[in-house]
This record gives C-alpha cells, sequence and structure tokens, in this order.
C-alpha cells in the first residue's frame, strides 16, 4: 500500500464514522503533503529519520508513511479496518437497493461548508460504483455555509466541465441546494436556476414556523417548475443537539410533489434520516418519487446511501421510483421535461455490490 493511498484510506475511513473534522484533516493534510513530494525524498526522509520535520505532517501521519513505506499495512489504518470499515447497517438491509442506484443527487464540496474539493468528491463517487454525481453547494442565504452567489455558481459550472473532462464517461451533474426562503421563493436567480441540471430546494431557516405558513412555504417551492427535488423535507436533527420536525400538511406538499414533478429526498445523514418512516409511508402513498441522497460533506460520507436504502426497503419504495437508478441522461431528461423513464433496465452500476 502506498503512503497516500494508506492516508486516504484512513481519511475516508473516519469520514464514513463521522468523525470530527479536525481528526480527517490531519490525514487529508498529510496526503497532500506526501503527494507533493518525489517517492525519492519520502523514501530518503524516512531513512534519516527526518520525515516528521516536513510541515503537515505529525506523529500519527508519519508512521502511517513509515509502515506504507516498509510494506506493512499502517497499524492505525488496520485498527480503523477493523472498527469502522464493516457494513453500516446489520444483514441485507438497503442492499438491494443500493445496488440499483446509479448516483446520489445531494452532495458538497469546500466551495460551501462541505471538506474536500470539487474533483476528490467526485473522484471517490466514481471509485464508490456511481456513475454519476450531483454537486449542489448552498444558495446565498445561507452565508454560514458560504453559499454560492450567482458569479459564484457560474465559476463552478466551468469547473464541473473541467472535472468532468478528467473523469469521463463518470459525470459530474450541476445543481445547488438552494434555500426555500419564508414566501417560497428560491434563493437564486431564475435564469441560473434552469441552467442547472438538478436543483434540490431545501428550508434551513424558521423551521419552528407555523404549519399552515410552512405548508404554504413548501407548496409554492415544490410547484416551482425549477425545483426538482425537497430536500430533508421536515428539518429534523435526531443526535448531537436533536432538532423537532417542521409542522406541515404532509399529505397536501407530498401530493404536490407528486403532481409536480418533484421527488421527496430520503436524506441518508445519520443526524437527520429525514424524512421519518412515517412520512416517507405518506409520501409513498401520494404517488410521489424519491431521491436517496448522501447530503455528503465528505468523501467518506458518501458511503452513507446505504442507510437511506435500508430506510426506503423497509417502507417498501420501488426501485422505479427512486430517480437514482436513472441513467443520468434519463435524470436530466425528467429534470427537463418532467419525463419519466418509460423502463427501468439494469445497468453497470446494478450489477456491482455496493462498497463495505
Amino acid at each position: 500500500m502506498e503512503p497516500v493511498e494508506a492516508l486516504e484510506r484512513i481519511a475516508f475511513l473516519l469520514e464514513r464514522q463521522g468523525a470530527v473534522t479536525y481528526r480527517v484533516q490531519a490525514f487529508r493534510t498529510a496526503s497532500a503533503v506526501i503527494g507533493g513530494l518525489s517517492g525519492d525524498e519520502v523514501r530518503r526522509r524516512a531513512a534519516n529519520g527526518t520525515l516528521a520535520r516536513v510541515k503537515g505532517l505529525g506523529p500519527k501521519t508519519t508512521r502511517v508513511v513509515e509502515e506504507a513505506l516498509a510494506g506493512e499495512v499502517p497499524g492505525y489504518l488496520a485498527r480503523l479496518t477493523e472498527e469502522a470499515g464493516g457494513p453500516l447497517v446489520g444483514g441485507e438491509r438497503g442492499v438491494r437497493l443500493r445496488r440499483a442506484l446509479r448516483g446520489d443527487c445531494h452532495l458538497h464540496s469546500d466551495w460551501s461548508d462541505g471538506g474536500s474539493p470539487v474533483e476528490a468528491m467526485a473522484r471517490t463517487a466514481r471509485d464508490l460504483g456511481h456513475d454519476w454525481c450531483v454537486l449542489t453547494d448552498h444558495s446565498p442565504r445561507l452565508t454560514v455555509a458560504r453559499g454560492l452567489s450567482p458569479d459564484r455558481l457560474r465559476a463552478q459550472l466551468s469547473l464541473v466541465a473541467e472535472v468532468n473532462a478528467q473523469l469521463a464517461p463518470f459525470r459530474l451533474l450541476t445543481g445547488i441546494e438552494c434555500d426555500i426562503l419564508d414566501d417560497g421563493e428560491l434563493d437564486q436567480e431564475p435564469e441560473l436556476l434552469a441552467e442547472l441540471d438538478v436543483v434540490v430546494a431545501s428550508v434551513h431557516s424558521k423551521l419552528r414556523m407555523d404549519a399552515r405558513p410552512m405548508t404554504r412555504r413548501l407548496l409554492a417551492a415544490v410547484r416551482n417548475p425549477l425545483v426538482d427535488v425537497l430536500g430533508h423535507c421536515t428539518g429534523r436533527l435526531i443526535t448531537g443537539k436533536p432538532r423537532p420536525e417542521s409542522r406541515f400538511d404532509a399529505d397536501e406538499v407530498f401530493a404536490a410533489c407528486a403532481d409536480h414533478h418533484t421527488a421527496v429526498e430520503i436524506n441518508c445523514r445519520p443526524d437527520r434520516l429525514d424524512p421519518p418512516r412515517r412520512l416517507l409511508r405518506r409520501a409513498l402513498e401520494a404517488g410521489t418519487l424519491f431521491s436517496v441522497d448522501s447530503d455528503a460533506h465528505a468523501p467518506g460520507q458518501l458511503d452513507w446511501l446505504i442507510y437511506g436504502c435500508a430506510r426506503a426497503e423497509e417502507c417498501e419504495v420501488p426501485p422505479e421510483r427512486v430517480i437514482n437508478t436513472w441513467t443520468a441522461r434519463q435524470l436530466t431528461d425528467w429534470t427537463g421535461t418532467g419525463r419519466t423513464p418509460r423502463k427501468q433496465r439494469p445497468g453497470p452500476a446494478a450489477l456491482r455490490p455496493p462498497h463495505p
């Protein structure tokens, strides 16, 4: 195992485990530092004991590099693999749907509140077996998350084109997680939203609004022809500092989603798992489509899709109602026209096992 590979794998497993950012960043930083040195210099420094003096390396990361250079599986990686490298859910729960997924419609990069570059997120998604994924950094109003102004979003579109040139045939689709404003309007220029492949619309403010105005707010958003996915619809948080669900008329909102070709997101983040099962079943009864999304803010979190797949299977969501099972062309045809694919055929992603 090469040192960079070992450091990246450790960072991935820590992110997958939900470790605090500073622990992960130490290994991501060390990977970038070692990757920027020649192999000869790394080996020379390891041999003469000066590797730890390189800026960006600490005692733990230095040891990982030294053990990898010696042809060993680094002890830190071996322990972490045993602790956090196994299945995230028990048994076969969610496995069938996970194998059918071709992509992920909701992830963030360091352009907003994610921790890694766009290319790193896309490359990891590809390596996990995705055929495509959608980059959905935040919109301007969410300043705490460094939301993208129109100019920054346009600049990001150019970067996406560059990443696609590097990673083809994998496709990184353009997108945004757009704030739903208090009156249901969207937090971005309509003309710019129309250029994107996928628009996820979510509420991030005034989550305790009374039920009736919140219902009107969500209805205005899901009826907007520019919106493709309703993100984490209740806004709840179930770990850390818990946050209660927003109150709204779920039947009315889900019926509007079904009528206006807006998918309901099954958010896979362990701190969200939104919507709760009772609402997921009501959305299913309403006839909505679904988007099983990691909402990843780091490469290792892209592996969280299995959490949402397990919940979808528990609620008997048919794979053909999940837009992530479609090809990139089928997805963008649907977001552009509202037409769903006539037939679902198993593709390469459906035949690959999920990442352990």
